[in-house]
């Protein structure tokens, strides 16, 4: 379990990101100004820092550059609307560590934060914008998968569920987590297609196995599914 310091003036953005980072068992604080986050980043740690650029009452560059006095081990996280390219060399700048331009889609934000906490926590094998788990690598930046070399034809919704599983290689995740951060919180429609897109996934693996081991995309009845690397 990671500690995020979530700062989000946006009550439906900062309740969506909140939930999806606490379903998937993070401890979340959730400040709304600026002021509210260097308050937050004064009373203890954080692992990972999510901050808006476009804050009411600060410039959330300054709230970056000050944010990284106080917390100089965290992660620093910018998600902005901003895209111009001086916005992104400000940021750098100012101490932050990645930046993502809204619409993000969770699973796409969940896995970019996943890569930055495995450089701080546990060692695994990660390059920069990519989660290598043997041979299967998953390139955030390009959107790609390649297995032994070979980049997999992945639809859409089947990358970014690749994605979402490989973040959290070996652990359980729930049906509902996969919902909510491949499609969205507030999809209505059959779950089936979870499972139509997991069959699809398995198909591309096997196809592309020959005589290597391959990941493999283990069924937890009754809760969800779990990407095993040999």
């Amino acid at each position: 379990m990671a500690r995020f310091l979530l700062v989000e003036d946006d009550e439906t953005i900062g309740r969506a990101l909140r939930a999806s980072l606490t379903l998937h068992g993070h401890a979340v604080g959730w400040a709304r100004t600026g002021h509210d986050a260097l308050d937050d980043a004064a009373k203890g740690p954080f692992d990972l820092v999510l901050l808006d650029l476009g804050l009411p009452d600060l410039d959330g560059v300054t709230v970056c550059r000050r944010l990284r006095q106080q917390q100089p081990g965290a992660v620093i996280v910018v998600l902005t609307a901003r895209d111009d390219e001086m916005d992104v060399i400000v940021g750098l700048e100012a101490g932050s560590d990645d930046y993502l331009t809204k619409p993000i889609g969770l699973a796409e934000l969940y896995a970019r934060l996943c890569v930055h906490l495995r450089r701080v926590e546990s060692g695994r094998q990660v390059t920069s914008g990519s989660i290598v788990l043997g041979d299967l690598v998953v390139d955030v930046t390009s959107r790609t998968v390649r297995l032994a070399g070979s980049e997999l034809p992945l639809r859409a919704k089947e990358y970014e569920l690749l994605l979402r599983l490989a973040a959290d290689p070996g652990v359980a995740v729930a049906r509902e987590a996969l919902i909510s951060d491949v499609w969205d919180a507030g999809w209505f429609g059959s779950t089936k297609t979870l499972d139509v897109h997991i069959a699809a996934l398995r198909r591309h693996l096997v196809a592309r196995n020959g005589e290597r081991a391959v990941p493999a995309i283990v069924t937890l009845r009754g809760h969800g599914y779990r990407l095993d690397v040999p």
